[in-house]
């Protein structure tokens, strides 16, 4: 049995509240109905044992599934508080079911859906928002929530192309750096203990090998203290404007690496435009929440003067060429859809084109980090070899001389 707090309004009409014990929810709403309450508002009230040390994550996965299905159920003709109620039962994380009851609260109270969704600014992005409003305002919700599901699907599948490609690059690199820890911690010291019982001068080679591994051996902790220190500067650089304006620059002038970025960016940029547009959302408005959703200052910056140019008359595609950030291709498909009056399908088709541009540099990239990385693992390995046989050769030349 659960407890709840209630807000109503009684028979004679008097504002009433109080607690009442129920199963879940509805049963308590049932109750209260049957006592001749109406215009209820309803607060889970939870024990000291039910309370969550940790909030659970919502993922996108989770809200993809929510939209499709809460566009489902208004398509079907089910009311929009059932409907929230529904899935608030349904979801298993417990999360969602408070945001679900949060929602639903609101509206009871008579507010739009967009105003409820806007107290959960982590869980439902601000294009997600300003879609759902637009689709209030003409009608179409449950169209645009099927759209809304179909854009966060997009959106997935491209972030798991990218986590896909990285996988197979990213074992390598840690095994190579497992390698050369055990090398330098555990083989590399009984050989030192070796060749030093002989007495023998040892080549070059392995006189450096040596020296690496005793730095590495008494200085373990300044090198892992170092790395940390930097990794917590690079923290707190990166939180200021002009430290995250120099990462992402950085990031966009790598060879290979910052065009596969760019070319991420300019997909998203697209997709989420596209979707506001069509929604029926402004197009300066879109414009913003589009580059704010890049989370690239190189990127939002210079798509700021994009939409001062394009207030001033200019349009779209002449100063997203002007940017230099977005590709040629990208900018004359762009001016297509404006002088045809078919910039949203233009912008759709332009995300579909670049999205297999991206599919095309993963793998390139991929293709490339492979080899790199087995090259430096094999110099490393080869280098220890030679430092070893070499003293080996050496050692025995001298014990025979």
């Amino acid at each position: 049995m659960g407890k709840f707090s209630y807000n109503a309004v009684d028979g004679f009409g008097r504002a009433a509240t109080g607690d009442i014990q129920a199963k879940n929810r509805s049963q308590a709403e049932a109750l209260l109905y049957g006592q001749q309450f109406h215009s209820i508002q309803l607060t889970e009230k939870k024990s000291v044992l039910q309370f969550e040390l940790v909030k659970s994550r919502v993922k996108r996965e989770e809200i993809m599934h929510l939209s499709r299905q809460l566009g489902a159920f208004i398509k079907a003709g089910l009311p929009l508080i059932e409907a929230v109620r529904t899935l608030g039962d349904e979801a298993r994380n417990t999360t969602i079911q408070r945001m679900m009851r949060e929602i639903e609260d609101g509206l009871r109270r008579g507010e739009k859906l967009s105003d409820c969704l806007e107290r959960h600014p982590r869980v439902f992005p601000e294009f997600y928002r300003g879609i759902v409003r637009s689709a209030e305002l003409t009608g179409q919700l449950d169209t645009v929530m099927d759209q809304l599901a179909k854009h966060l699907e997009r959106d997935l599948e491209a972030r798991r192309k990218i986590g896909t490609a990285l996988i197979y690059p990213g074992v390598i690199a840690a095994m190579a750096v497992v390698t050369i820890a055990v090398m330098a911690s555990f083989v590399l010291p009984r050989f030192k203990t070796f060749f030093a019982g002989l007495h023998a001068e040892l080549p070059l080679p392995t006189r450096i090998l040596l020296t690496i591994t005793d730095f590495i051996a008494n200085w373990w902790w300044g090198l892992l203290g170092g790395a940390v220190v930097i990794v917590v500067l690079w923290m707190l650089i990166v939180r200021t404007n002009g430290g995250r304006l120099l990462r992402d620059r950085l990031v966009l002038r790598i060879p290979v690496v910052g065009e596969t970025v760019r070319y991420s960016l300019v997909e998203r940029f697209c997709r989420i435009l596209a979707s506001m547009a069509g929604a029926g959302v402004a197009l300066p408005q879109a414009l913003r929440v589009s580059s704010d959703s890049l989370r690239n200052l190189v990127f939002t910056r210079q798509l700021t003067r994009v939409a001062d140019a394009m207030m001033e008359g200019e349009g779209l595609a002449t100063p997203l060429a002007r940017t230099g950030l977005f590709p040629g291709t990208a900018a004359r498909m762009i001016r297509v859809g404006e002088e045809t009056g078919t910039l949203e399908t233009q912008l759709e088709v332009t995300a579909r084109y670049y999205e297999g541009e991206l599919d095309y540099k993963l793998k390139r990239l991929t293709a490339l980090f492979e080899p790199a990385v087995i090259i430096v693992m094999g110099l490393i390995v080869g280098f220890v070899a030679v430092a070893l046989v070499s003293a080996m050769y050496g050692i025995f030349g001298q014990v025979e001389i």
